[in-house]
């Protein structure tokens, strides 16, 4: 039970999410689709949360003592993220978000997707949508390359 538990937290994890999440379950011998679904569910669950407060939370804080710094610099990674997806995106701005939070690249997922959502001010449903969509693409693409990695591990040990 601690490693679906500790799979789950992990996948909440900003940064790590379910990108850490898929294979480090599997890894300690969740079965993948266990696996699969926890960390969606877990990675889902700060969105709704992260839209609506972490914006205003960040800039009570940015000029606070001990963690301002932190606090402006995901300031920053939150207005270049959402400058960058305006750019790409134009008026395709639920693609672009289905797809920044999708496929899985450094910086990328779903707590900067939806913190650049939150600065551009899109439609909090579209939001939702965007990256519950962007969530399963990323989950597909990083539970066939933790069952590829794993299985390739397996065939050279074996």
């Amino acid at each position: 039970m601690k490693k679906y538990i500790f799979t789950f937290l992990l996948s909440m994890v900003p940064i790590l999410e379910l990108r850490g999440g898929i294979p480090m379950g599997v890894g300690m011998g969740v079965k993948w689709y266990h696996a699969v679904i926890i960390c969606m569910i877990g990675n889902m669950i700060p969105v709704p949360f992260i839209y609506l407060f972490a914006r205003k939370i960040l800039e009570w804080g940015a000029d606070k003592p001990v963690i301002g710094k932190f606090f402006t610099w995901c300031l920053e990674k939150g207005h270049s993220g959402g400058e960058k997806l305006k750019e790409k995106a134009g008026k395709g701005i639920f693609w672009a978000l289905l797809l920044f939070v999708g496929i899985p690249l450094p910086g990328t997922g779903a707590w900067t997707g939806t913190l650049a959502a939150s600065f551009l001010e899109v439609d909090f449903k579209k939001t939702i949508t965007a990256v519950t969509l962007g969530v399963i693409l990323a989950a597909i693409i990083i539970t066939a390359a933790t069952l590829l990695g794993f299985g390739a591990f397996t065939a050279v040990k074996g």
